[in-house]
Parts: C-alpha cells; structure tokens; sequence
C-alpha cells in the first residue's frame, strides 16, 4: 500500500516518454529552450526529476525528441499517392507552419543536423526528388536546395515573428508598416529598389510567398528530370543539363547568338 501511495503521489504510474515530450513541447513554446528546464518540467508533470530519466538520458535527448514529434506531424502532412510534387509541397508547408507555432524548432534543427528530425526531413524530401526523375548526379544538388530554402525561410519567418513580440508590436501588420516606412526613409539613390518595394512589403503573404518559391524550384528541378538529345551535362554542374550550342532552344526562348 505503501509503494502504491508513492508511486501516485510522484506521479510514476502515469509517466511515460510521450508525456515527458507533450509537456517538453508547451513548455518550449512558451519559453524557448530555456524554458525547458527538468525542474520546470517535474513540476509540469507533478512527479520528481529522477522519474524523468528513467525516460530520456538529458535535456539534448529531450530536446531531440521534442523537435522530431513536432517534426513527424509536420511531414505526415505529405499524403501516400499524391504526386512527387504534391508530396514535397506539403511537407514544405507542413514544416512552414510547424516552425511558426513552435519557433524553436528552427534553432533546434540547424544545432542537430545529423540527428533523426533532419534526417526525416531530407528523407521525405529525397524521395519524392528521385520520382521527379533527377540524373543521380544532382538528387543531392536538388534535395538539399529544398531543405535549405524550407528550413531558412521558415526560420526567418518565426524570427520576424519573435522579433516583432520583442519589439512590443501587436500584429504582423504593425511590424510590417514598421519597417515598410523604414524603407522608405533610406537614401533614394543608394536602395531605389528597396524602397520601391514598401507596398508590396506591407500586403505581402508570408505562406503564399513561401509555396511560391518552392513552385519555382520545383520547376527548375523539373528541368533536370528533362535530358534529351537537346541537352548535355555541364561539366562540373552537378549534373545539371545544358543546351548544346547546335541544339533548338525550347519553344519561347530567344534563339542563341553566335559567339561574336
């Protein structure tokens, strides 16, 4: 009867390595990684730090296993039997929006590039690259160019989010009148471009933007898939095709100039 008392009253008989997790997770997202703390977390879960390593070695191990849950759901997006392009598409957007509700899943990502969420990641990626008909050559050329592009748009996104929270400002739309009229402040001469683009700045959508520019690299990696008798490998260009010189440019193309 005894050890039945203890047992509820730490908290052991309902602790499991799911929980510890579940609980990891709001408390990063309330407070970054250094919210995540076994202290902060035995409390959480109403049990003591010694209970919690029987289910994960340290903070890194929690931390992993953290990010690779959020990681999962993101991924699982991706639906069996949609097309290759459909498949990257969403787990694309699927990690977009997991970053910007947990945006320490970014950092955690970039520390731990050899663990199992990235590995995910360039794994569901990957795959569905090959089915696009990639030469071998370039599948890590075109894999890795999505996984940059995803991850480094998705961080940014989060860090503007959090910039603007530090910053005291209420919206998206405050933080981007913000620095719309920054913009707007610098030299004319110097960023006539920048400036020129305040409005579309402030109207802009983050999450089109961002399924936009994966569209455009899909369609560049679609390219690849292409190799004909009209094209031919640049020599150390990754296995990227080229129009030979005597070749017929694809229809829309202006026709190649001789050398002069």
């Amino acid at each position: 009867m005894a050890t039945t008392t203890r047992r509820t009253r730490r908290g052991e008989s309902s602790l499991s390595r799911a929980a510890i997790i579940d609980a990891a997770i709001a408390l990063l997202d309330a407070g970054g990684e250094a919210g995540l703390t076994f202290r902060a977390l035995a409390q959480k879960l109403a049990t003591g730090a010694g209970a919690i390593y029987w289910h994960v070695a340290d903070k890194d191990d929690l931390l992993d296993a953290a990010c690779d849950a959020i990681v999962a759901a993101a991924i699982a997006t991706a639906a069996e039997g949609a097309t290759a392009r459909a498949r990257i598409r969403a787990v694309g957007l699927g990690l977009f929006d997991a970053i910007d509700a947990h945006p320490w899943v970014g950092a955690e990502l970039a520390r731990s590039p050899a663990r199992m969420p990235m590995l995910r990641i360039f794994e569901s990626l990957g795959r569905p690259v090959r089915e696009l008909g990639v030469p071998a050559p370039a599948l890590w050329l075109a894999t890795s160019t999505l996984l940059n592009t995803i991850l480094g748009v998705a961080g940014q996104n989060a860090a503007n989010r959090r910039l603007a929270r530090e910053r005291g400002l209420a919206s998206r739309a405050a933080y981007l009148d913000s620095v719309a009229a920054a913009w707007a402040r610098l030299d004319a001469e110097a960023f006539p471009f920048t400036r020129g683009m305040g409005e579309q700045l402030r109207t802009h959508d983050d999450r089109e933007d961002f399924a936009a520019g994966i569209d455009l690299i899909l369609d560049g990696i679609g390219m690849l898939g292409r190799a004909d008798a009209g094209t031919a490998p640049v020599p150390g260009g990754h296995g990227v095709p080229a129009l030979r010189e005597d070749a017929t440019p694809p229809a829309g193309t202006a026709p190649r100039r001789p050398p002069a």
